[in-house]
Protein backbone atom coordinates (compact mmCIF):
# COMPACT_ATOMS: atom_id res chain seq x y z
CA UNK A 1 0.00 0.00 0.00
CA UNK A 2 1.19 3.51 -0.82
CA UNK A 3 1.50 5.28 2.52
CA UNK A 4 2.86 8.57 1.16
CA UNK A 5 -0.43 10.41 1.41
CA UNK A 6 -1.35 14.07 1.06
CA UNK A 7 -4.54 15.35 2.68
CA UNK A 8 -6.31 18.50 1.48
CA UNK A 9 -7.21 20.49 4.59
CA UNK A 10 -9.70 23.38 4.18
CA UNK A 11 -7.75 25.59 6.60
CA UNK A 12 -4.08 24.95 5.80
CA UNK A 13 -4.16 23.35 2.37
CA UNK A 14 -2.13 20.23 1.68
CA UNK A 15 -0.96 18.23 4.70
CA UNK A 16 1.67 15.55 4.16
CA UNK A 17 1.74 12.36 6.21
CA UNK A 18 5.49 12.15 6.87
CA UNK A 19 6.10 8.43 7.41
CA UNK A 20 4.60 4.94 7.56
CA UNK A 21 4.25 4.83 11.36
CA UNK A 22 2.15 7.99 11.45
CA UNK A 23 0.11 6.72 8.49
CA UNK A 24 -0.60 3.49 10.40
CA UNK A 25 -1.57 5.41 13.55
CA UNK A 26 -4.00 7.56 11.56
CA UNK A 27 -5.48 4.41 10.02
CA UNK A 28 -5.98 2.77 13.42
CA UNK A 29 -9.65 2.52 14.57
CA UNK A 30 -8.83 4.51 17.73
CA UNK A 31 -7.83 7.49 15.60
CA UNK A 32 -10.49 7.04 12.92
CA UNK A 33 -13.12 7.37 15.67
CA UNK A 34 -12.19 11.07 15.87
CA UNK A 35 -13.95 11.53 12.52
CA UNK A 36 -17.20 10.94 14.40
CA UNK A 37 -16.61 13.38 17.27
CA UNK A 38 -17.34 17.03 16.55
CA UNK A 39 -14.67 19.45 17.67
CA UNK A 40 -17.15 21.89 19.20
CA UNK A 41 -19.80 19.57 20.62
CA UNK A 42 -23.23 21.19 20.23
CA UNK A 43 -21.96 24.55 18.97
CA UNK A 44 -23.41 23.81 15.52
CA UNK A 45 -26.79 24.60 17.10
CA UNK A 46 -25.54 28.20 17.17
CA UNK A 47 -23.08 28.27 14.26
CA UNK A 48 -24.36 25.87 11.54
CA UNK A 49 -20.92 25.49 9.98
CA UNK A 50 -19.31 24.08 13.12
CA UNK A 51 -19.38 20.45 11.98
CA UNK A 52 -15.63 19.96 11.89
CA UNK A 53 -14.24 17.07 13.91
CA UNK A 54 -11.43 16.13 16.27
CA UNK A 55 -9.95 14.30 13.27
CA UNK A 56 -9.60 17.59 11.37
CA UNK A 57 -8.04 19.27 14.40
CA UNK A 58 -5.53 16.49 15.08
CA UNK A 59 -4.25 16.50 11.50
CA UNK A 60 -4.06 20.30 11.47
CA UNK A 61 -2.10 20.34 14.71
CA UNK A 62 0.33 17.75 13.34
CA UNK A 63 0.85 19.93 10.25
CA UNK A 64 1.56 23.02 12.36
CA UNK A 65 3.98 21.00 14.50
CA UNK A 66 5.87 20.05 11.33
CA UNK A 67 6.14 23.71 10.34
CA UNK A 68 7.22 24.70 13.86
CA UNK A 69 9.97 22.10 14.12
CA UNK A 70 11.26 23.04 10.64
CA UNK A 71 11.35 26.71 11.68
CA UNK A 72 13.20 25.94 14.91
CA UNK A 73 15.73 23.86 12.98
CA UNK A 74 16.50 26.83 10.71
CA UNK A 75 17.31 28.85 13.85
CA UNK A 76 19.91 26.34 14.97
CA UNK A 77 17.80 24.28 17.39
CA UNK A 78 19.10 20.71 17.21
CA UNK A 79 16.20 18.30 16.77
CA UNK A 80 16.87 14.63 16.09
CA UNK A 81 14.73 12.53 13.76
CA UNK A 82 13.41 10.63 16.79
CA UNK A 83 12.42 13.85 18.57
CA UNK A 84 10.80 15.21 15.42
CA UNK A 85 8.76 12.06 14.89
CA UNK A 86 7.78 11.75 18.57
CA UNK A 87 6.59 15.38 18.67
CA UNK A 88 4.35 14.81 15.65
CA UNK A 89 2.85 11.70 17.26
CA UNK A 90 2.34 13.44 20.62
CA UNK A 91 0.38 16.32 19.06
CA UNK A 92 -1.47 14.00 16.68
CA UNK A 93 -2.76 11.95 19.62
CA UNK A 94 -3.16 14.72 22.21
CA UNK A 95 -6.98 14.64 21.97
CA UNK A 96 -7.53 10.96 21.23
CA UNK A 97 -9.11 10.45 24.66
CA UNK A 98 -12.10 12.70 23.95
CA UNK A 99 -15.51 11.08 24.25
CA UNK A 100 -18.76 11.99 22.49
CA UNK A 101 -19.30 15.74 22.00
CA UNK A 102 -15.73 16.45 23.14
CA UNK A 103 -15.78 18.25 26.52
CA UNK A 104 -19.56 18.20 27.03
CA UNK A 105 -19.94 14.70 28.50
CA UNK A 106 -16.43 14.36 29.92
CA UNK A 107 -17.61 14.03 33.51
CA UNK A 108 -21.13 12.68 32.81
CA UNK A 109 -20.29 9.44 31.04
CA UNK A 110 -17.20 8.86 33.20
CA UNK A 111 -16.59 9.09 36.92
CA UNK A 112 -13.78 11.59 37.42
CA UNK A 113 -11.65 10.60 34.43
CA UNK A 114 -10.36 13.41 32.22
CA UNK A 115 -9.80 13.09 28.49
CA UNK A 116 -6.07 13.67 29.09
CA UNK A 117 -5.93 10.56 31.28
CA UNK A 118 -7.76 8.51 28.67
CA UNK A 119 -5.45 9.87 25.96
CA UNK A 120 -2.49 8.58 27.94
CA UNK A 121 -4.10 5.15 28.36
CA UNK A 122 -4.69 4.97 24.60
CA UNK A 123 -1.13 6.12 23.91
CA UNK A 124 0.15 3.19 25.96
CA UNK A 125 -2.18 0.79 24.13
CA UNK A 126 -0.95 2.02 20.77
CA UNK A 127 2.64 1.83 21.99
CA UNK A 128 2.13 -1.88 22.61
CA UNK A 129 0.63 -2.29 19.13
CA UNK A 130 3.62 -0.56 17.52
CA UNK A 131 6.34 -2.31 19.54
CA UNK A 132 7.40 0.57 21.77
CA UNK A 133 7.81 3.12 18.98
CA UNK A 134 5.74 5.64 20.94
CA UNK A 135 8.00 5.64 24.03
CA UNK A 136 9.44 9.10 23.37
CA UNK A 137 6.05 10.51 22.28
CA UNK A 138 4.60 9.43 25.64
CA UNK A 139 7.45 11.12 27.53
CA UNK A 140 6.85 14.34 25.60
CA UNK A 141 3.09 14.10 26.15
CA UNK A 142 3.57 13.65 29.91
CA UNK A 143 6.20 16.40 30.20
CA UNK A 144 8.84 13.91 31.33
CA UNK A 145 11.33 14.47 28.50
CA UNK A 146 14.30 16.58 29.57
CA UNK A 147 13.97 18.99 26.62
CA UNK A 148 10.82 20.66 27.92
CA UNK A 149 10.12 22.80 24.87
CA UNK A 150 8.74 19.74 23.07
CA UNK A 151 6.06 19.35 25.75
CA UNK A 152 5.36 23.08 25.68
CA UNK A 153 4.58 22.80 21.98
CA UNK A 154 2.01 20.13 22.83
CA UNK A 155 0.57 21.70 25.98
CA UNK A 156 1.13 25.24 27.25
CA UNK A 157 -0.39 28.70 27.01
CA UNK A 158 1.04 29.06 23.52
CA UNK A 159 0.89 25.55 22.13
CA UNK A 160 0.21 24.06 18.71
CA UNK A 161 -3.13 22.76 19.94
CA UNK A 162 -4.42 26.30 20.58
CA UNK A 163 -2.94 27.73 17.41
CA UNK A 164 -4.80 25.17 15.32
CA UNK A 165 -8.13 25.23 17.11
CA UNK A 166 -8.37 29.03 17.05
CA UNK A 167 -7.74 29.14 13.30
CA UNK A 168 -9.97 26.13 12.64
CA UNK A 169 -12.87 27.06 14.91
CA UNK A 170 -12.86 30.61 13.58
CA UNK A 171 -12.94 29.29 10.02
CA UNK A 172 -15.82 26.84 10.53
CA UNK A 173 -17.95 29.09 12.73
CA UNK A 174 -17.37 32.16 10.60
CA UNK A 175 -16.40 34.18 13.68
CA UNK A 176 -13.71 36.40 12.19
CA UNK A 177 -12.65 37.78 15.58
CA UNK A 178 -10.91 34.45 16.22
CA UNK A 179 -8.58 34.80 13.25
CA UNK A 180 -4.91 34.69 14.19
CA UNK A 181 -1.66 34.95 12.26
CA UNK A 182 -0.59 31.34 12.87
CA UNK A 183 2.22 31.45 10.30
CA UNK A 184 3.78 34.55 11.87
CA UNK A 185 3.46 33.17 15.40
CA UNK A 186 5.26 30.00 14.35
CA UNK A 187 8.00 32.00 12.59
CA UNK A 188 8.56 34.04 15.77
CA UNK A 189 9.13 31.00 18.02
CA UNK A 190 12.59 30.09 19.25
CA UNK A 191 14.18 28.08 22.07
CA UNK A 192 16.32 29.29 24.96
CA UNK A 193 17.40 27.04 27.85
CA UNK A 194 15.10 24.33 26.45
CA UNK A 195 12.08 26.66 26.85
CA UNK A 196 9.90 28.12 24.10
CA UNK A 197 10.30 31.87 23.67
CA UNK A 198 8.80 34.39 21.27
CA UNK A 199 11.02 36.88 19.48
CA UNK A 200 10.21 40.45 20.53
CA UNK A 201 9.08 41.44 17.04
CA UNK A 202 6.29 38.85 17.35
CA UNK A 203 4.82 40.36 20.51
CA UNK A 204 1.85 41.96 18.78
CA UNK A 205 0.97 38.68 17.09
CA UNK A 206 0.83 37.10 20.55
CA UNK A 207 -1.32 39.94 21.83
CA UNK A 208 -3.70 39.28 18.93
CA UNK A 209 -3.58 35.53 19.70
CA UNK A 210 -4.64 36.11 23.33
CA UNK A 211 -7.28 38.64 22.34
CA UNK A 212 -8.70 36.25 19.73
CA UNK A 213 -8.80 33.47 22.30
CA UNK A 214 -10.70 35.66 24.77
CA UNK A 215 -13.22 36.68 22.11
CA UNK A 216 -13.68 33.12 20.87
CA UNK A 217 -14.47 31.98 24.39
CA UNK A 218 -17.30 34.51 24.78
CA UNK A 219 -18.62 34.23 21.23
CA UNK A 220 -18.17 30.50 20.61
CA UNK A 221 -16.92 28.22 23.39
CA UNK A 222 -19.01 29.86 26.13
CA UNK A 223 -21.89 31.09 23.97
CA UNK A 224 -24.95 31.01 26.18
CA UNK A 225 -27.00 28.86 23.80
CA UNK A 226 -24.20 26.29 23.60
CA UNK A 227 -23.90 26.29 27.39
CA UNK A 228 -27.64 25.73 27.71
CA UNK A 229 -27.72 22.94 25.09
CA UNK A 230 -24.78 21.20 26.75
CA UNK A 231 -26.52 21.40 30.11
CA UNK A 232 -29.56 19.70 28.53
CA UNK A 233 -27.43 16.92 27.07
CA UNK A 234 -25.77 16.34 30.44
CA UNK A 235 -29.18 16.08 32.12
CA UNK A 236 -30.36 13.62 29.44
CA UNK A 237 -27.38 11.33 30.02
CA UNK A 238 -27.79 11.61 33.80
CA UNK A 239 -31.45 10.62 33.51
CA UNK A 240 -30.72 7.72 31.15
CA UNK A 241 -28.05 6.45 33.54
CA UNK A 242 -30.31 6.87 36.58
CA UNK A 243 -33.09 4.86 34.95
CA UNK A 244 -30.73 2.17 33.67
CA UNK A 245 -29.17 1.65 37.09
CA UNK A 246 -32.65 1.42 38.65
CA UNK A 247 -33.41 -1.49 36.32
CA UNK A 248 -35.59 0.45 33.85
CA UNK A 249 -35.00 -0.61 30.25
CA UNK A 250 -33.33 2.21 28.30
CA UNK A 251 -32.42 1.33 24.73
CA UNK A 252 -28.93 2.46 23.77
CA UNK A 253 -26.10 1.39 21.49
CA UNK A 254 -24.01 -1.44 23.00
CA UNK A 255 -21.05 0.82 23.80
CA UNK A 256 -23.17 3.57 25.36
CA UNK A 257 -25.22 1.01 27.33
CA UNK A 258 -22.10 -0.13 29.20
CA UNK A 259 -21.34 3.42 30.34
CA UNK A 260 -24.96 3.92 31.41
CA UNK A 261 -24.94 0.70 33.41
CA UNK A 262 -21.64 1.37 35.21
CA UNK A 263 -20.02 4.35 36.89
CA UNK A 264 -16.75 3.86 35.03
CA UNK A 265 -13.75 5.30 36.91
CA UNK A 266 -10.02 5.45 36.32
CA UNK A 267 -9.65 2.21 38.27
CA UNK A 268 -11.95 0.48 35.78
CA UNK A 269 -9.69 1.48 32.93
CA UNK A 270 -6.62 0.28 34.83
CA UNK A 271 -8.09 -3.00 36.06
CA UNK A 272 -10.07 -3.93 32.95
CA UNK A 273 -8.00 -3.33 29.80
CA UNK A 274 -11.01 -4.14 27.61
CA UNK A 275 -12.93 -1.09 28.81
CA UNK A 276 -10.76 1.21 26.70
CA UNK A 277 -11.78 -0.74 23.59
CA UNK A 278 -15.42 -0.20 24.49
CA UNK A 279 -14.76 3.51 25.07
CA UNK A 280 -13.01 3.66 21.69
CA UNK A 281 -16.31 2.66 20.05
CA UNK A 282 -18.15 5.63 21.53
CA UNK A 283 -18.81 8.72 19.44
CA UNK A 284 -21.48 11.37 18.85
CA UNK A 285 -23.67 9.00 16.83
CA UNK A 286 -24.11 6.69 19.83
CA UNK A 287 -25.80 9.49 21.75
CA UNK A 288 -27.87 10.90 18.89
CA UNK A 289 -28.96 7.44 17.79
CA UNK A 290 -29.96 6.40 21.30
CA UNK A 291 -31.75 9.70 21.88
CA UNK A 292 -34.04 8.94 18.93
CA UNK A 293 -35.29 5.92 20.88
CA UNK A 294 -35.59 7.93 24.08
CA UNK A 295 -38.11 10.38 22.64
CA UNK A 296 -40.69 7.58 22.90
CA UNK A 297 -39.60 6.35 26.32
CA UNK A 298 -42.27 5.98 28.98
CA UNK A 299 -40.26 8.17 31.34
CA UNK A 300 -41.50 11.73 30.90
CA UNK A 301 -38.19 13.38 31.83
CA UNK A 302 -36.06 11.37 29.39
CA UNK A 303 -38.64 11.66 26.63
CA UNK A 304 -39.30 15.39 27.07
CA UNK A 305 -35.64 16.41 27.24
CA UNK A 306 -34.72 14.23 24.24
CA UNK A 307 -37.53 15.71 22.13
CA UNK A 308 -36.50 19.22 23.12
CA UNK A 309 -32.82 18.80 22.23
CA UNK A 310 -33.50 16.94 18.97
CA UNK A 311 -35.94 19.70 18.00
CA UNK A 312 -33.59 22.48 19.16
CA UNK A 313 -35.97 23.65 21.87
CA UNK A 314 -33.11 24.88 24.01
CA UNK A 315 -33.51 25.95 27.63
CA UNK A 316 -33.76 29.68 28.27
CA UNK A 317 -30.59 30.82 30.00
CA UNK A 318 -29.68 33.81 32.13
CA UNK A 319 -26.12 34.90 32.89
CA UNK A 320 -25.10 37.04 35.87
CA UNK A 321 -21.94 38.24 37.54
CA UNK A 322 -23.05 36.78 40.88
CA UNK A 323 -24.39 33.29 41.67
CA UNK A 324 -28.13 32.77 41.67
CA UNK A 325 -29.57 32.32 45.13
CA UNK A 326 -30.79 28.94 46.35
CA UNK A 327 -34.20 30.54 46.84
CA UNK A 328 -34.35 31.56 43.17
CA UNK A 329 -33.36 28.08 41.99
CA UNK A 330 -35.83 26.39 44.36
CA UNK A 331 -38.60 28.71 43.15
CA UNK A 332 -38.02 27.66 39.54
CA UNK A 333 -37.96 23.98 40.49
CA UNK A 334 -41.32 24.38 42.22
CA UNK A 335 -42.80 26.00 39.10
CA UNK A 336 -41.46 23.18 36.92
CA UNK A 337 -42.77 20.58 39.35
CA UNK A 338 -46.25 22.09 39.24
CA UNK A 339 -46.30 22.81 35.49
CA UNK A 340 -45.23 19.34 34.40
CA UNK A 341 -46.73 17.44 37.35
CA UNK A 342 -43.35 16.05 38.42
CA UNK A 343 -41.76 14.84 41.61
CA UNK A 344 -39.10 16.99 43.26
CA UNK A 345 -36.41 14.62 41.97
CA UNK A 346 -37.74 14.73 38.40
CA UNK A 347 -37.91 18.52 38.39
CA UNK A 348 -34.15 18.67 39.08
CA UNK A 349 -33.43 17.56 35.50
CA UNK A 350 -35.12 20.64 34.04
CA UNK A 351 -32.92 23.16 35.83
CA UNK A 352 -29.27 23.75 35.07
CA UNK A 353 -26.96 26.06 36.97
CA UNK A 354 -23.26 26.61 37.28
CA UNK A 355 -20.44 28.92 36.30
CA UNK A 356 -18.22 29.52 33.30
CA UNK A 357 -14.83 31.20 33.27
CA UNK A 358 -12.84 32.94 30.54
CA UNK A 359 -9.10 32.58 31.11
CA UNK A 360 -7.39 34.14 28.09
CA UNK A 361 -3.99 34.25 29.79
CA UNK A 362 -3.08 32.85 33.19
CA UNK A 363 -0.17 34.95 34.43
CA UNK A 364 0.67 32.54 37.25
CA UNK A 365 2.35 29.21 36.48
CA UNK A 366 3.70 28.62 32.98
CA UNK A 367 4.12 31.90 31.15
CA UNK A 368 4.58 33.12 27.60
CA UNK A 369 8.17 34.33 27.47
CA UNK A 370 9.45 37.08 25.17
CA UNK A 371 13.03 37.13 23.90
CA UNK A 372 14.02 40.80 23.72
CA UNK A 373 16.40 42.26 21.19
CA UNK A 374 18.94 42.54 24.02
CA UNK A 375 18.74 38.80 24.61
CA UNK A 376 16.72 39.09 27.83
CA UNK A 377 13.77 36.79 28.55
CA UNK A 378 10.72 38.48 30.08
CA UNK A 379 7.15 37.43 30.75
CA UNK A 380 4.73 38.92 28.24
CA UNK A 381 2.56 40.48 30.94
CA UNK A 382 5.47 42.64 32.10
CA UNK A 383 5.73 44.31 28.70
CA UNK A 384 4.65 47.82 29.67
CA UNK A 385 3.46 48.71 26.17
CA UNK A 386 0.85 45.94 26.27
CA UNK A 387 -1.75 46.90 28.90
CA UNK A 388 -4.26 44.61 27.20
CA UNK A 389 -2.29 41.57 28.34
CA UNK A 390 -2.74 42.56 31.98
CA UNK A 391 -6.47 42.97 31.37
CA UNK A 392 -6.69 39.56 29.69
CA UNK A 393 -4.90 37.83 32.55
CA UNK A 394 -7.89 38.62 34.76
CA UNK A 395 -10.18 35.59 35.04
CA UNK A 396 -13.78 36.56 34.26
CA UNK A 397 -16.47 34.33 35.76
CA UNK A 398 -20.17 34.32 34.97
CA UNK A 399 -22.95 32.33 36.62
CA UNK A 400 -25.77 30.79 34.62
CA UNK A 401 -29.24 29.45 35.29
CA UNK A 402 -31.33 27.71 32.62
CA UNK A 403 -34.71 26.00 32.35
CA UNK A 404 -37.45 25.37 29.75
CA UNK A 405 -38.68 28.53 28.01
CA UNK A 406 -42.30 27.88 28.98
CA UNK A 407 -41.34 28.31 32.63
CA UNK A 408 -41.30 31.95 33.69
CA UNK A 409 -38.14 32.76 35.65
Amino acid sequence: MNKNKIINDPVFGFITIPNELIFDIIEHPYFQRLRRIKQLGLTNLVYPGAFHTRFHHALGAMHLMQLTLENLATKGVKISEAEHNASLIAILLHDIGHGPFSHTLEFSLLNGVSHEEISLIILHKLNAVYDGKLDLAIKIFKGEYERMFFHQLVSSQLDIDRIDYLRRDSFFTGVSEGTIGSERIIKMLDVRHDQIVVEEKGIYSIENFLSARRLMYWQVYLHKTSVSAEEMLIQIIKRARHLTQKGVKVIATPALAIFLERNVSKNDFEQNPDIIDVFALLDDSDVWGSMKFWVDHEDFVLSKLSKMLLGRKIFRIEMNNIPQSNEQIDSIKKKIKAQFNLTTEEAEYFVGSGKISNEAYISSGQKINILTKKGEIIDIDTAVELPNIKAMSKIVTKYYLCCPKEVII
